[in-house]
């Protein structure tokens, strides 16, 4: 890699690292550290350790066997360009990896906020007397969504993309009235308080909450992710003008490297539309499925 690309991808190791450590314990296994969340919620993976050679089959088994001891997914996580090995070294220890696209923002190439149609673009207040309910919703059209991409193989059932697909506000509200739990509340509402976590959702007039959106920033860098539309709501633009939105407001907050990753290359291209450009790939590996 040339210098400039090896200081971005340092800053994204960096950043990485740094992301989980105020909300999680964190264990040292080889070349590898595995970060476990303190308290419920959305379960943290490990990743290559900072400074320490590339992780050996032997690591990855160790810290395997150390996930499925604790109860927690067994998924790693790390950057191909600067860990480039690491892949075939997933695969020999029974992972099977995501190779997601990774994309920088282009300041001068980020599109211009605009109205939404139909609705309008609204941060979620931890303070506020609804935040509970509207992060419920924020949650289960996230959960929709991703149990339904937008672009998915013509392998996969057709009656399983039916009903998911079809998923809009009475099944966001079904999905929602299950309820989180008032740890995750409170757990939620700390990371927001923070100051360096935005949520942002699209609320569709007659509709509520149609989309949602989340930003996550260590100093200087920040991450894009969550960004997910209801499947009845999509076509609308929604997912695009929220990703501008959030990182329009971490340009204003000084963050000067921006990033986040798609799920295909198909997803990627509609991030370029609004800015961003593919800088590597962002690996996430989890076990191999067994063959039916």
């Amino acid at each position: 890699m040339a210098r400039a690309d090896s200081d971005l991808f340092d800053r994204l190791e960096q950043f990485y690292d740094a992301l989980p450590r105020p909300w999680a314990r964190i264990e040292e296994i080889g070349s590898l550290v595995l970060f476990v969340r303190e308290g419920e919620g959305w379960p943290y993976y490990a990743r290559p350790r900072l400074g320490a050679p590339a992780p050996t089959t032997g690591d990855l088994l160790d810290v395997r066997r150390r996930q499925r001891d604790l109860g927690v997914p067994e998924t790693l996580e790390w950057v191909h360009e600067t860990t480039p090995d690491l892949l075939a070294v997933a695969r020999s220890a029974g992972l099977d990896a995501l190779l997601a696209p990774l994309l920088r923002l282009d300041p001068q190439a980020l599109v211009p906020d605009l109205p939404v149609p139909g609705g309008e673009i609204r941060t979620l207040d931890p303070a506020g007397a609804g935040f509970a309910a509207d992060l419920s919703a924020s949650r289960a059209v996230a959960q929709l969504a991703f149990a339904a991409p937008a672009y998915r193989s013509a392998l996969e059932s057709a009656e399983k993309t039916l009903l998911i697909e079809g998923a809009g506000p009475s099944e966001r509200d079904a999905t929602a009235g299950l309820g989180l739990s008032d740890e995750v509340i409170r757990h939620t509402r700390l990371t927001l308080d923070s100051g360096d976590y935005e949520t942002v959702v699209v609320e569709a007039d007659g509709e509520g909450i149609v989309a949602t959106g989340t930003s996550m920033r260590v100093g200087e860098v920040a991450e894009i992710a969550g960004v997910a539309t209801l499947p009845t709501a999509r076509g609308r633009g929604y997912a695009s003008q929220l990703t501008a939105t959030l990182a329009r407001r971490l340009l204003d907050r000084g963050v000067h490297l921006i990033f986040l990753s798609a799920g295909d290359d198909d997803v990627a291209r509609l991030y370029t539309r609004v800015g961003f450009r593919r800088i590597g790939t962002a690996c996430v590996a989890e076990p191999a499925a067994l063959p039916l």
